[in-house]
């Protein structure tokens, strides 16, 4: 698993919790190390191992702790790159919500060696769409669902999000659209503003 992963959940219970209760994590999950490096490989079975150790030592379920990293990584100021390469998927939230399909591409122009989960998206009406998951991590529609949520005030859209199941390791989320410019979003420029 790419360490990018690893380090994202680690930064979020760091800023979320505190760095004592990361180490916590850390040692009860019995790492030899404290600090995961976002540019290297680590072994697959790091990731859930982390994830269920942060569930108990957190109290929490590992589903809230997903979605709450999805939240995480797309509303935090030091993720901010994370808001604009998904903010590149359209003008409005059904635009997003239909270049979903190629995130997995786009992301591999950027990091080549960062497998990010495949997502088909698959419209049932025209405010009614099943965002299909499909992952090596139990659990990664969670993740989606707090992006989702964050991505949808960040473009000023109602929507309501629902965990659907999952059957044969995909994983599907229920995204029924409201309206789609609900309020006023937040704003976003193609440039990145430099210094």
């Amino acid at each position: 698993m790419h360490g990018l992963i690893n380090r994202s959940i680690q930064m979020f219970i760091s800023h979320t919790y505190g760095a004592s209760k990361w180490e916590a994590v850390a040692h009860a999950a019995e790492l030899d190390f404290t600090e995961f490096e976002a540019m290297l490989l680590y072994k697959d079975s790091y990731t859930p191992l982390v994830l269920d150790t942060a569930a108990q030592v957190l109290g929490q379920k590992r589903a809230d702790i997903m979605e709450d990293i999805g939240t995480f990584l797309v509303s935090h100021p030091g993720f901010e790159a994370v808001r604009r390469l998904l903010r590149f998927g359209g003008e409005d939230f059904v635009d997003f919500l239909h270049s979903l399909d190629d995130l997995h591409e786009r992301v591999r122009l950027a990091l080549p060696d960062l497998r990010l989960p495949k997502l088909e998206l698959h419209s049932t009406s025209a405010d009614h769409f099943d965002l299909i998951c499909e992952a090596d991590i139990a659990g990664y529609a969670h993740v989606m669902m707090g992006v989702l949520r964050v991505m949808a005030d960040d473009y000023g859209a109602l929507a309501v999000l629902q965990f659907s199941g999952s059957l044969s390791g995909r994983e599907r989320v229920s995204v029924t659209l409201v309206q789609n410019d609900f309020a006023e979003g937040r704003s976003f420029e193609l440039g990145a503003c430099v210094g």
